[in-house]
C-alpha cells in the first residue's frame, strides 16, 4: 500500500479550489451562488475526530502488544489496513472538499462581504478548509501509527562488504 503524499493532496486541493472559484464566479454572474452548508465543517471535524480516536486506540493496543503486557489485546492486521485505507480515502476526499470550499471562500473574500450572509458563508468556507486540514493531519497520524517496521531482507553479513 502506498503512503499518502502531501504533494498529491495539495494538487487536489489547488485544482478543486481553482475550479470552484471559477465556478462560483460564473454561477454568481448568472444568479445566486449556493450557500456553504453549516454542516460542512461539522462533518469534516467529526471525520477528523474519528480518525484521530482510531489512531490513538490502535497506537495504545500496538504499544501494549509490543511491550507484551498481560491481557493485551492484539491488533488484527486487516483491521489496521482498513483503518489506513479509511484514513487515506478520507484525506483525499477532504482535500477535494476543502479545495472546493476554499475556492468559494476566496471568491467571497474577493467579491466583497457587504452582507451578513456573505460574511457567514466566508466563515463557513474557512472553517471547512480548517476541518479538512485536520482530517488530512489525522490521516497522516493514522498512517504513522499503523506503519510496519522496515524489514531487512539481508541476513547478518550477507551482501555487505567487510
Amino acid at each position: 500500500m502506498k503512503q499518502l503524499r502531501i504533494g498529491v493532496l495539495l494538487g487536489l486541493f489547488a485544482a478543486a479550489g481553482v475550479l470552484s472559484w471559477a465556478g462560483a464566479r460564473l454561477w454568481d454572474a448568472f444568479g445566486t451562488l449556493p450557500s456553504v452548508p453549516v454542516a460542512a465543517p461539522i462533518v469534516l471535524a467529526v471525520i477528523a475526530v474519528v480518525l484521530f480516536a482510531t489512531a490513538v486506540s490502535l497506537r495504545a493496543r500496538l504499544r501494549a502488544q509490543r511491550e507484551r503486557r498481560p491481557g493485551a489485546k492484539g491488533v488484527d492486521p486487516l483491521l489496521a489496513a482498513r483503518a489506513v485505507v479509511f484514513g487515506q480515502a478520507s484525506a483525499l476526499v477532504a482535500a477535494l472538499v476543502s479545495g472546493a470550499y476554499g475556492g468559494v471562500g476566496v471568491f467571497l473574500l474577493l467579491d466583497g462581504m457587504e452582507t451578513d450572509a456573505r460574511r457567514e458563508q466566508t466563515i463557513y468556507a474557512g472553517a471547512s478548509v480548517l476541518a479538512g486540514a485536520c482530517v488530512v493531519a489525522a490521516a497522516f497520524f493514522m498512517e504513522r501509527v499503523c506503519k510496519l517496521p522496515e524489514d531487512d531482507d539481508e541476513g547478518p553479513g550477507e551482501g555487505k562488504p567487510a
